[in-house]
């Protein structure tokens, strides 16, 4: 996906998600167990800060949240913070340095895309939450979300911190998954020390779980998903996904 094209789910996500958070703050949202919708907003806000520090000094912020942002109301913290992202993302290149836990996207690119996966996760818990319609995943964001997920996330965390993610994977029996859907797919093999992500379509697998993307956007991270099919045990997939999402 281009640049633009991050942004501007970026900001129609963003809408989204500010127009339901102020329906039923108290609500709980249930695909993230011990929030209500404000909880949820405020850590969205306070994220969207953490990255804004991130490129704005090169590193980010080491101790964080700052005590001060709890006296903030909530959505007047999403506004702020969401203000001040764009701030920083609309007046840099995409290829200029930001710190991030990624060793290989130091980019203020890498925020971009980051940016835009993390509010629509999290726009589709505030709907959960105040109990509206999800609005529809574009076709793009849901599949590039996925590949992040799997790459960015799980299988470079593994890599980086594998003694994290030891007493899971040295359960596996060693799995090949296969994760498809329209105009794209996935395999992953697992096994002790090991979690690889191939871009493609395989025969030969252990498990399959395929659906529509943004069925299967939802799937990957735990966000109530319909219309999936889960063929096989998918438990040390699941479970380095939580670790690696933490």
């Amino acid at each position: 996906m281009e640049n633009s094209r991050y942004l501007d789910c970026l900001a129609a996500d963003f809408e989204r998600l500010r127009a339901v958070a102020g329906i039923d703050p108290a609500a709980p949202v249930p695909s993230c167990p011990g929030w209500a919708v404000a909880d949820l907003t405020r850590h969205v806000g306070e994220v969207y800060l953490h990255k804004t520090l991130a490129i704005r000094d090169g590193a980010e912020p080491e101790q964080w949240p700052p005590a001060e942002l709890a006296a903030e109301a909530p959505i007047a913290l999403l506004d702020r913070a969401y203000a001040a992202l764009r701030g920083e993302l609309e007046s840099r290149a995409p290829g200029d340095p930001a710190g991030s836990w990624y060793a290989p996207g130091q980019t203020v690119g890498f925020w971009i895309r980051r940016m835009a996966q993390e509010t629509v996760i999290h726009r589709v818990d505030a709907e959960l939450g105040t109990g509206q319609p999800v609005a529809p995943i574009p076709t793009d964001l849901a599949i590039d979300g996925v590949d992040e997920l799997l790459k960015v996330f799980v299988a470079y965390c593994v890599g980086e911190w594998t003694s994290d993610f030891k007493e899971i994977l040295d359960r596996s029996p060693g799995r090949t998954y296969a994760l498809r859907t329209d105009g794209a797919a996935w395999r992953v093999r697992t096994g002790p020390d090991t979690f690889v992500v191939e871009d493609g379509a395989t025969d030969h697998a252990d498990v399959t779980i395929s659906g529509p993307p943004a069925a299967l956007l939802r799937w990957v991270w735990h966000r109530l998903p319909e219309g999936v099919t889960v063929d096989g045990p998918t438990d040390e997939l699941n479970a380095c996904i939580t670790k690696a999402t933490q």
